[in-house]
């Protein structure tokens, strides 16, 4: 519908379950809504051949300048992050993702992979959730309950994800208890989901993986399929059925049906989008008009955040995983979008954008210089750094000369550099002088000073003068009188190339006089 005529890259479980679920949305559309600017069955399978299949982790070069790599993202099964590179330039485009392992599948994963612009979502950009368990176990009781006193529960969840989840929970518990009440999920889709949750049981989590020899945990004992005629049944039973906001379809249905029973039960397990059905009940709302009917809301109404989309405390976790230089915020709620935009400028140093719908978005990067380090500066830089005392947070500082030959930009020693362009070495020295306390002797200061050197550097050379003066590299640590006075300083100068080592026995100077 929209022309194009390129590839479509999707993960091996999406590629599966993507023209189900386009089939679903046409017939929703067209047979039951009656629109008639929409896709046809014909149309979801010319897509479909257009589909490339990518795995985790593979690195695919679509042509000369575009490379894109596959990112695992909970969420869903087949979710991905993707990595998407164009020359010299990257970002990460994150979909839907899920920062909390949960009873189905893992938590999303990325490496320290440093992207221009990281574009995510923020559906819950203000919400840090609670104890998973504790909800878990809430929402059981809430179950159990209502269908002990003779009560109906309705659950609107999406096929994909939710259902699965909730489905093993309420599985393992009916195992435990021996419940006998009757669980169903909505016939048809979710079955298909189900089954492809078989088939790709390694995109699932640990336990599930280890689980299979012994028992696929979605062949559910006491879910069974629902069909249309049950809604009427008397006695209590629990009902999965989409879609997850009572917008239409089987859930609004049932809801219609059930609403007006004080002992019936709705728990919302997700986000709802204002207008919605789903919104008013959770609203408070007690009558509603869905369809030209006033619907009596009565039944008693839960709200239980089993999300799939990552918080807030998740959203930044990625963001500090991945190290971007630039976010971009999609898919949220504007107010709640621009708090977190703010904490993570404030927090994390990081700008932040929020486009609306239809705004563009001009995020300015710098491009990078390539550069090559001469292998010789390169060891002699090594073998500085490991003479220093150990320190996993010291960076490895690198001193040289850029020299542009034949096109190559290289960083080299400056006597080789000046030697490759015929000039005479031009050499920059640093200086610093430390006045001595009033009550010290200064050739004492002196001699202790060189002691504590020694003492802490036993890795360097360091030369040792009569008059206690000494020297460590290009470091020169003397005593000198101050002007015409009668007062003494020790003056500590050095080579710009040894800058770091020359600070560092500064600092020590300092410490030691100040003792």
């Amino acid at each position: 519908m929209v022309g194009y005529n390129g590839p479509i890259y999707m993960t091996h479980p999406t590629k599966a379950i993507a023209p189900i679920l386009l089939e679903d949305m046409r017939k929703v559309a067209v047979e039951r809504k009656g629109e008639t600017n929409f896709f046809t069955s014909a149309m979801i399978k010319d897509c479909m051949k257009k589909v490339i299949a990518v795995n985790l982790h593979q690195v695919v070069q679509v042509d000369n300048e575009i490379e894109i790599k596959a990112y695992y993202a909970g969420h869903v099964l087949g979710a991905a992050m993707f990595h998407i590179k164009v020359g010299t330039q990257s970002l990460v485009y994150t979909g839907d993702y899920n920062m909390t392992p949960d009873r189905h599948l893992g938590a999303a994963w990325i490496d320290r992979c440093r992207p221009d612009l990281l574009i995510s979502e923020s559906t819950y950009a203000t919400t840090i959730r609670d104890s998973k368990r504790c909800r878990e176990r809430d929402f059981l009781k809430k179950v159990h309950e209502c269908v002990n006193n003779g009560g109906k529960v309705l659950i609107p969840c999406l096929a994909l994800g939710r259902a699965q989840e909730l489905g093993i929970l309420l599985e393992t518990y009916w195992e435990r208890m021996d419940l006998k009440v009757p669980i169903y999920f909505a016939a048809g889709l979710t079955e298909k989901a189900n089954s492809y949750y078989k088939m790709f049981i390694s995109w699932t989590n640990q336990k599930i993986k280890k689980t299979f020899v012994r028992r696929n945990m979605f062949e559910f004992k006491h879910i069974k399929p629902f069909d249309k005629s049950y809604i009427d049944n008397p006695g209590p039973m629990v009902v999965f059925a989409s879609p997850n906001m009572l917008q239409a379809g089987l859930s609004l249905h049932i809801f219609k049906k059930w609403a007006p029973f004080e002992q019936n039960m709705l728990i919302m397990p997700g986000y709802c989008v204002q207008g919605t059905v789903g919104a008013q009940v959770l609203g408070g709302a007690k009558k509603i008009e869905i369809d030209r009917q006033t619907v009596e809301v009565k039944l008693s109404v839960e709200y239980m955040s089993f999300s799939a989309h990552a918080d807030a405390k998740g959203i930044m976790q990625l963001i500090q995983y991945c190290q971007p230089k630039n976010v971009l915020l999609v898919h949220g709620e504007g107010k709640k979008m621009d708090f977190l935009k703010n904490q993570i400028q404030t927090e994390l140093g990081i700008d932040c954008f929020m486009p609306a719908n239809g705004e563009t978005a001009v995020i300015k990067t710098a491009l990078p210089v390539h550069a090559v380090i001469d292998q010789g500066l390169l060891m002699k830089c090594k073998q500085k750094y490991e003479m220093n005392p150990p320190d996993p947070k010291r960076p490895c500082l690198v001193h040289g000369v850029l020299v542009v030959k034949d096109d190559v930009l290289t960083l080299m020693d400056s006597q080789k550099a000046a030697d490759e362009l015929g000039l005479p070495k031009q050499e920059l020295i640093l200086s610093c002088p430390v006045p001595l306390p009033d009550d010290s002797q200064p050739a004492t200061a002196l001699a202790k000073i060189s002691n504590k050197v020694q003492k802490d550097l036993v890795n360097w050379e360091v030369v040792t003068r009569r008059d206690d003066s000494f020297c460590v590299q290009s470091v020169d640590v003397s005593l000198r009188q101050k002007d015409q006075s009668a007062k003494f300083e020790i003056l500590v100068k050095w080579l710009y190339e040894d800058d770091e080592l020359g600070n560092y026995i500064l600092k020590m100077v300092k410490s030691v006089l100040e003792e």
